[in-house]
């Protein structure tokens, strides 16, 4: 599929402070990060709440971009930088990026750049043109599968583009359509506001590894999660599979889950997945209640039913 995603701004870093500033606002330790590589964060606030988790791309030494689906980040980093005393320049660029996922979307993107562009490793970016139009292409995507997005850097050939894209994918399937809730329920991948939000901390979210307290740089949150981690979370992030007739549309009330009849957390993201001929489910329960196979009760729009704890998965990022 190809997805208009041009919705999904960014937050552009520039100046000689920027490699400074930007890990100041993420706990994540970018300290080897290479110019043309990518890095899902996590922005947390004083208190370890998340802000958001974007993908932040390094397009030189100090030029940085924050590509986030949705929330105030360019104000919050605007915010941080009046009084963090470091030279740096913060706007949010003309760029407008779209999604091509699927297991075609390299044979696509080799018939749009040839066969060099598979050299583009997971999570790298590449400056491109195509047809003299200015791209920045990054091997990334919000759908478990091989993907790319492309993120446009002159908002006045996004027509030329899309039709480029879309004839050239035309023997492949390509549609025009978005990212499957099913299949990135699957891979575990969150939805900002859905299955985390400002009260939700990485450690909820089994981030561990987003977080280094060891590194010298004094991040926002980095006192709140010292202390979350040594006290434990809780509340812990799991999958679950639900027991009822396969669900038809998506989990918009959170549904309530229930043990030995206490309410102990919610279901955030819910669907019915045919490939696994089951109802899946991302939550968030009260840590002792995260067991694998641990039974618990969701409360549906149709009534109650049974569900089983399973693990999160998660992409190797």
């Amino acid at each position: 599929i190809l997805c208009d995603v041009a919705v999904e701004r960014q937050v552009e870093i520039t100046g000689p402070d920027a490699a400074k500033f930007v890990q100041i606002l993420t706990p994540r330790d970018l300290s080897k990060m290479a110019v043309g590589q990518c890095k899902y964060i996590l922005i947390t606030n004083a208190d370890g709440g998340l802000l958001n988790d974007p993908i932040l791309l390094r397009l030189a030494e100090n030029h940085f971009w924050i590509s986030l689906a949705d929330s105030d980040i360019l104000l919050w980093a605007q915010g941080v930088a009046v009084h963090s005393g470091m030279d740096v320049q913060i706007v949010e660029p003309d760029v407008s990026p779209l999604q091509l996922q699927g297991p075609n979307s390299g044979l696509i993107m080799q018939e749009l750049f040839g066969e060099s562009i598979m050299d583009l490793k997971y999570y790298w970016l590449r400056e491109v043109e195509l047809d003299g139009i200015p791209l920045v292409v990054s091997r990334t995507g919000w759908s478990s599968e091989l993907g790319y997005e492309l993120y446009l850097r002159d908002g006045s050939r996004g027509d030329l583009l899309w039709e480029r894209i879309m004839a050239a994918g035309m023997e492949y399937g390509l549609k025009p359509g978005h990212t499957s809730s099913i299949r990135r329920i699957e891979g575990g991948m969150l939805s900002y506001h859905a299955d985390a939000d400002i009260h939700t901390n990485p450690y909820e979210l089994g981030f561990d590894r987003l977080v280094n307290l060891d590194m010298d740089a004094d991040f926002i949150g980095k006192a709140a999660l010292r202390r979350i981690k040594d006290e434990g979370p809780k509340r812990k992030q799991v999958g679950l599979v639900i027991n009822c007739e396969p669900l038809t549309g998506p989990n918009t009330m959170f549904w309530t889950i229930n043990q030995g009849g206490a309410d102990i957390g919610k279901v955030t993201s819910a669907a019915y997945s045919p490939r696994l001929e089951k109802n899946i489910a991302l939550a968030m329960v009260a840590a002792d209640a995260a067991v694998t196979g641990g039974a618990v009760e969701g409360v549906t729009k149709s009534g109650p039913t049974e569900a089983t704890g399973v693990e999160v998965a998660r992409l190797p990022i």
